[in-house]
């Protein structure tokens, strides 16, 4: 069925409101590649078109947090962990399940903004030192492997950071190193039913002190009466100047 594109009338930004304005960790990423865009999102109601949803992923996270949940029920570390030489546990906290709840996530209120930045974690693991590890999980079908080396990565690199930085912001001291459990779909001579996936444990080092700048901006961009240049490497812009030339 065809989806109709409609403007939204709900939930645009009003800058003189003392209401703290809503900001989730993707639309943090929405910014980094494209002011226009997420300007005109948040001030006018035109969102970038949908694609639609990554169900076999959707499942893989599920699939793995059942894993990882039967051994934090028991306090024991995960096989991945095991054979990947990590030193830590599935942390147990009350609040992980609002935390991995898309509708909740992880919440803190940037003051110097009146921003509410969320986000949506995977999982935390527990270091001996009771520092926490962010873990985020991942899923694709590549023949050649996977790795974060890919410039479109970037994104998967500040979405680490993000939840990184919310969950420090909740008072807990968070590991620099952080992880992606990255599942990769495999070929075979039939499908019987099944797919099969190998499982790599990628380390990322992050750092978080590009944030608390981007928010600035990204407020400032909010309180803009005046819509940003399209950038460049902006997809979505680039199309809607090659329509406008032929219409």
């Amino acid at each position: 069925m065809k989806k109709v594109f409609t403007v939204k009338q709900r939930g645009l930004f009003v800058a003189d409101s003392p209401k703290p304005f809503k900001i989730s960790r993707s639309q943090i990423e929405a910014f980094c590649e494209c002011p226009r865009c997420f300007w005109l999102n948040h001030k006018k109601g035109i969102r970038r078109p949908s694609s639609p949803p990554f169900l076999i992923n959707t499942l893989v996270d599920k699939m793995l947090k059942v894993e990882f949940d039967a051994c934090r029920a028991e306090g024991k570390p995960h096989p991945i962990m095991i054979d990947n030489g990590i030193d830590a546990v599935p942390m147990a906290h009350d609040q992980l399940d609002d935390w991995r709840n898309n509708f909740k996530g992880v919440q803190h209120l940037h003051t110097p903004t009146n921003l509410l930045i969320t986000g949506a974690i995977d999982d935390l693991w527990r270091k001996p030192n009771d520092e926490a590890i962010i873990v985020d999980y991942k899923a694709t079908a590549k023949k050649d492997g996977v790795s974060l080396d890919a410039d479109w990565q970037i994104c998967y690199k500040r979405q680490m950071e993000v939840y990184q930085w919310l969950v420090r912001m909740q008072g807990i001291r968070v590991c620099d190193t952080g992880y992606f459990v990255y599942c990769n779909g495999q070929d075979a001579s039939g499908f019987n039913e099944q797919i099969k996936f190998d499982v790599t444990l990628i380390p990322y080092t992050g750092n978080s002190a590009w944030v608390d700048g981007t928010l600035l901006d990204l407020r400032a961009c909010l309180d803009s009466p005046d819509m940003p240049e399209a950038p460049e490497d902006c997809e979505f812009c680039g199309y809607v100047t090659a329509r406008a030339s032929v219409a």
